[in-house]
């Protein structure tokens, strides 16, 4: 009987101070963290966007006809 691990590779944060967004994303295999300032349009959307990925990656199965 096989058995599964999982392994972190990434974290990600958005994070909010003074009305301002910054994206903190860490790479933990290899101990770095990379930051970028978002705009509160790409915030605001972001649901969507992961919506869109998710429906992208894990796409509905296709109703076949009768």
């Amino acid at each position: 009987m096989q058995t599964s691990t999982e392994t972190l590779l990434y974290a990600a944060e958005l994070v909010e101070e003074n009305g301002r967004y910054t994206l903190v994303v860490q790479d933990v295999r290899r101990d770095t963290v990379q930051t970028t300032p978002v705009p509160k349009s790409m915030v605001d959307k972001l649901p969507t966007f992961l919506s869109a990925l998710a429906a992208k990656l894990n796409p509905a199965p296709s109703r076949g006809r009768w």
